[in-house]
């Protein structure tokens, strides 16, 4: 990583093409899927993670390479080949190794969006310049370094005014993006479901509306009027420019993709309040990307759901069925990760997703162990947690903090997280090797238990549904019959409580 020393232009019409594109574009990378053909029955996230990479097998041997250009292939390995990519940072607070940190992760953004990173640069300033984002000399200074490394790309790590981005295209003549484009990006690779597509694509798009850039007079359509005329006196006027078109456009498309999210939000709704209704706790797994949730939620049920060393590998809510030691039955629901200063475009279309974690009994908060920084990671989740609770006016529900991957964790770290978070309050644990899930799946015990009703039932001979319903929800400590019935020491979620109290003794 380097430090600037103190003292191009991208295609816009490819641009609005990828907004409006229903599929988003698969990028290559380096193949690291997993052979499947020595599993009689993989899961679901095996076979979702093969599929996934299969799309990314593009062969990078030069040889090859160079043996397919004779015969007329250029322009096809001229598309598919890996973007080169300069990342570029302004380091306003915090310390060093806080900054190098940040510049690390856009680097995993890069990469997992299919690039290839050239190298890393960043400056200390007060505050990003408002014409350029690092200042004209360093704008020199880039290109120079853009030139001399032939890179097809400047990642900037902060979101750039539409100003700043001209100036920076037209500068350094080369494709620039800033953060939350390369994010928008990812996110359009890895949605899946109908309702994820239609999510980033309008986040997309509420991104691209003011960033639009005309072309000039000469593509702008000429007012109405008689034919063989240019419309009359006071009618010669350029009409709808090029910009105006396509902003129209994108209105007419982001109106109608408001449109199919408000329905699917309706259904999404129905079927969150049949689990509202049901007596099985809901328990959410939210936490910062790549901090292991997946592989989490596959540690305690089981599952099979998709995992994957890269970030937002999750975009669509996975909800899974799953029983605790004693015998009771909880669902969980895997939700799509958080970052550091996620685009608000995104927040907003994926509130109805993100709101499956404010509908939870509890939320198990993941925090990546391993990260050389996880209470930031904690701050930034909070942050947009509180940003939907604000404005939905509903109460977060309990949180108990799961610091995950603490067999590749920093002991210096582990122990400033012990000595930071509330003990009470928080688990370490290791969904890979296994280590701690059983102390957590005790304290989810511990809590649910907390939300019961300890009570005991005498239940008649002849009521035998009731019996089996307090099997099928409730937790029995202790049973026995005598001769007026079946004794039941037993713990009931409240409101079942409630609906049986005449058999309460």
């Amino acid at each position: 990583m380097t430090e600037f020393p103190r003292e191009t232009t991208p295609d816009h019409d490819d641009l609005l093409a990828r907004a409006f594109r229903e599929n988003a574009p698969q990028r290559e990378a380096e193949d690291s899927g997993r052979d499947l053909s020595d599993l009689e029955s993989p899961t679901v996230g095996e076979l979702e993670l093969a599929e996934r990479n299969a799309f990314r097998r593009v062969t990078r041997d030069t040889d090859i390479r160079s043996e397919d250009t004779e015969d007329g292939y250029e322009v096809e390995y001229r598309k598919l080949r890996l973007e080169q990519v300069i990342l570029v940072g302004v380091w306003t607070e915090g310390t060093t190794a806080e900054v190098e940190a940040n510049m690390a992760e856009l680097a995993a953004l890069a990469e997992t969006a299919g690039a290839e990173v050239h190298d890393l640069l960043y400056q200390k300033r007060d505050k990003p310049d408002p014409g350029t984002y690092i200042g004209s000399g360093k704008v020199d200074q880039l290109k120079t370094i853009v030139e001399s490394t032939g890179a097809d790309t400047v990642v900037f790590d902060g979101e750039l005014s539409p100003g700043q981005l001209i100036t920076l295209e037209d500068r350094l003549k080369t494709k620039v993006i800033d953060r939350t484009m390369l994010i928008l990006d990812i996110f359009a690779q890895h949605a899946k479901s109908k309702e994820g597509k239609a999510q980033v694509s309008l986040a997309q798009m509420e991104y691209l509306y003011t960033r639009v850039r005309g072309w000039g007079g000469n593509l702008s359509r000429q007012a109405g009027g008689r034919a063989g005329s240019n419309g009359g006196v006071g009618l010669r006027g350029p009409g709808e420019t090029r910009i105006e078109a396509d902003r129209r456009r994108l209105r007419t498309d982001m109106a109608k993709l408001r449109k199919e999210l408000s329905a699917m939000k309706t259904a999404r709704e129905i079927k969150r309040s049949q689990r509202r209704g049901s007596t099985t706790p809901q328990i959410a797994i939210a936490g910062y990307t790549n901090a292991g949730k997946s592989s989490l939620i596959n540690a305690m049920t089981g599952a099979g759901v998709l995992v994957e060393d890269a970030l937002f590998a999750t975009l669509d809510p996975t909800t899974r069925r799953a029983h605790l030691p004693d015998g009771r039955a909880i669902v969980f629901t895997d939700t799509v990760g958080f970052v550091r200063h996620l685009p608000t475009q995104l927040v907003e279309a994926f509130k109805s997703t993100l709101e499956e974690v404010l509908g939870a009994d509890l939320i198990l908060h993941v925090v990546d162990g391993a990260d050389p920084f996880p209470l930031k990671q904690i701050e930034a989740v909070n942050k947009v947690i509180y940003d939907i609770v604000r404005e939905s006016g509903e109460d977060v529900p309990p949180e108990l903090i799961v610091v995950n991957k603490i067999d590749a964790a920093d002991p210096v770290t582990l122990a400033e997280l012990r000595h930071t978070l509330d003990r009470d309050n928080v688990v370490y644990v290791s969904a890979a090797t296994g280590e701690g899930i059983d102390e957590l799946t005790a304290r989810i015990e511990l809590f649910l238990n907390s939300l019961d009703a300890h009570v005991e039932m005498l239940v008649p001979f002849t009521r035998g549904d009731v019996v089996s319903r307090i099997h099928e929800v409730g937790t029995v400590l202790a049973e026995k019959y005598d001769e007026d019935g079946t004794r039941l020491d037993v713990r009931l979620p409240q409101r079942v409580a409630q609906e049986l109290d005449e058999f309460v003794v």
